[in-house]
């Protein structure tokens, strides 16, 4: 149950206009009055001998008996309560109640013989009322209703509970603002998707995403078509800023801007700011290192890096362990902005579902995440990746790395008690999940069927080595369908100058894997990024492999019409 408090207005009669009337869209069905003040104010939706300006009248009464100059300029207050879209339908008698507990919450109306204001609550669709209130006392004073949002959205906890209604998540003062129910209808009209204050928050988002200075931040926003105001000092010091959007216009015609702190609370510009607070200036870059300049190699430094990560959201101070969730956030958002069209639709959501989970109380420190941000730089910068070959292979290990990150930042996020970030990341686990499947299928079925090719002794062997090296996960590897993938990359390993019982023990020191839907695949992907085997095995000879080697010593070959059989299997054309 959401209780949303607007900010006050100073025309009842409009307000209660728009209630009884039918709506933007015709969504108003049936508007009646549930509750009072009083018990037994006109409904003007039920009644047809009341009005709206009589009800406007009664309402107003206490204000209008000031003086002109002691009136409040504006006096309306106006609150909505809605359930949940999973919730039972309440009855009228149950939204009363509901009402009277809200306006007594939040000092509209505390009761107990102290005076209150007028209010009604109006409803007017299954799934919520409005209640409207006056803020004058009937003994002429201001009402005590410092707060009034966040003590509504305390008691509307407790009413949840006792209704048996679904319980939302308490928050904790640092989630982005919602649109304004006036944005969303806005944009409505407009046809846009989403509102002008979400478009403008993913847009600054990703502009900040691995960005390291005033100047590229806002050469950034300028790039992707922002309009930008700037905030400075006498001094000329730079201040703050406000974006908007070429086409968000207000009735004057003007553009409609909105500060970074309004679309949320870590994109203001000190906040901004902390981000690269902690990165190395120019001059103290390594001139020798080179940073990835593709997007494969991107994608490979960013599996490496978000590896890393898992130990210090685990183990770390959460100083240091906010700073890597946060930067995890700028991680999505680069890899979200550069992946191909198959999973750019689930890794957006991932990006915009983390975003809830990369701020809470905990304040990072900021320099600590340094590798998380780079991996994040080196996205963008990498460009667009393609949706095959290198590119896609090395987007489907970067994407099962994030996978445990985020899903040990949720976990944190819970010891913590952060509930909504908590949710937040397991949404954005599932979501990478889900970008997955379409990322991994093809380097996957490559490696499957190069595993299916082995011969039977190199498969018993393998086999062996699995049961003697993972004897509590063996069993239930060898049951999947990826372990001939497995087989394959362990094959790779080993004809590459690797010991795999030591590789597949490091790749499951590091836990987390009982939330995967197949152990085979994550060990193909830690197994490649430890051993530095390419993503993509298609373009690999598959005499390369060990296992083949191996099994050809021991084995006898005769020329076939085809060409020729090798461990008694064919093999097309000549050997290489």
């Amino acid at each position: 149950m959401i209780p949303s408090v607007n900010d006050s207005g100073s025309r009842t009669i409009g307000l209660l206009a728009y209630l009884y009337g039918p709506g933007k869209h015709e969504e108003h069905v049936d508007p009646h009055l549930v509750a009072s003040f009083d018990g037994m104010s006109p409904d003007p939706g039920r009644d047809p001998n009341s009005t709206l300006k009589e009800l406007q009248e009664l309402l107003d009464q206490p204000v209008m008996a000031l003086a002109e100059h002691a009136r409040p300029a504006k006096h309306v207050w106006h609150t909505s309560v809605r359930a949940d879209p999973g919730d039972r339908t309440l009855s009228d008698e149950e939204w009363a109640g509901i009402a009277r507990r809200i306006v007594a919450a939040t000092g509209i109306d505390p009761g107990e013989g102290q005076p209150g204001c007028r209010w009604v609550a109006v409803r007017h669709a299954d799934d919520h009322i409005h209640i409207v209130a006056t803020l004058v006392t009937e003994d002429g004073h201001r009402p005590d209703d410092f707060r009034s949002g966040a003590r509504a959205q305390s008691e509307a906890r407790l009413i949840e509970k006792e209704l048996g209604l679904h319980q939302v998540q308490p928050g904790d003062g640092t989630a982005a603002q919602r649109p304004t129910s006036a944005e969303r209808h806005k944009a409505k009209r407009q046809g846009r998707e989403r509102t002008a204050r979400e478009t403008l928050r993913e847009t600054v988002r990703r502009a900040v995403t691995g960005a390291r200075s005033d100047e590229e931040f806002f050469a950034r926003l300028a790039a992707a078509g922002l309009l930008i105001r700037k905030r400075t000092a006498p001094s000329g010091d730079l201040l703050g800023y406000k974006v908007a959007l070429h086409d968000d216009l207000n009735k004057d015609c003007e553009p409609v801007f909105y500060p970074g702190a309004r679309l949320a609370p870590d994109l203001s510009l000190p906040r901004i700011r902390e981000r690269w607070s902690g990165d190395p200036t120019p001059d103290q870059e390594d001139p020798v290192r080179t940073r990835p300049s593709t997007p494969a190699a991107a994608r490979r430094a960013t599996a490496s890096v978000a590896w890393q990560a898992v130990l210090v959201v685990e183990h770390g101070d959460d100083a240091v362990a906010a700073a890597h969730i946060a930067a995890a956030g700028e991680v999505l958002d680069a890899l979200a902005a550069t992946s191909a069209a198959h999973t750019r639709r689930e890794l957006h959501a991932a990006a915009t579902a983390f975003e809830r989970a990369s701020r809470s109380h905990v304040r990072a420190v900021r320099g600590h995440d340094r590798a998380l941000r780079q991996a994040a730089r080196d996205l963008v910068h990498g460009g667009n990746a393609l949706g095959r070959g290198e590119d896609g292979a090395s987007t489907a290990m970067a994407i099962d790395m994030l996978f445990f990150l985020i899903t040990v930042a949720a976990h944190w996020h819970a010891r913590k008690g952060h509930a909504q970030q908590a949710q937040a990341a397991a949404r954005a686990a599932e979501h990478l999940r889900a970008a997955y499947q379409p990322a991994a299928a093809q380097p996957l079925s490559v490696l499957h069927a190069r595993g299916r090719r082995l011969s039977r002794p190199v498969i018993q062997r393998q086999t062996a080595l699995l049961r003697d090296t993972l004897p509590g996960l063996a069993e239930r590897i060898l049951a999947e369908p990826g372990w001939y993938a497995l087989a394959a990359t362990i094959a790779e390993a080993e004809a590459a100058g690797h010991d795999p019982a030591a590789l597949l023990s490091t790749a499951v020191e590091r836990r987390e894997l009982d939330t995967a839907d197949q152990v085979s695949d994550v060990l193909v992907w830690r197994l490649r990024r430890t051993a530095d085997l390419p993503a993509d095995a298609s373009a690999l000879p598959e005499k390369s492999t060990a296992g083949n080697r191996t099994a050809k010593r021991g084995s006898t070959t005769r020329p076939s019409a085809s060409g020729r059989r090798r461990n008694g299997q064919e093999v097309p054309g000549r050997s290489r």
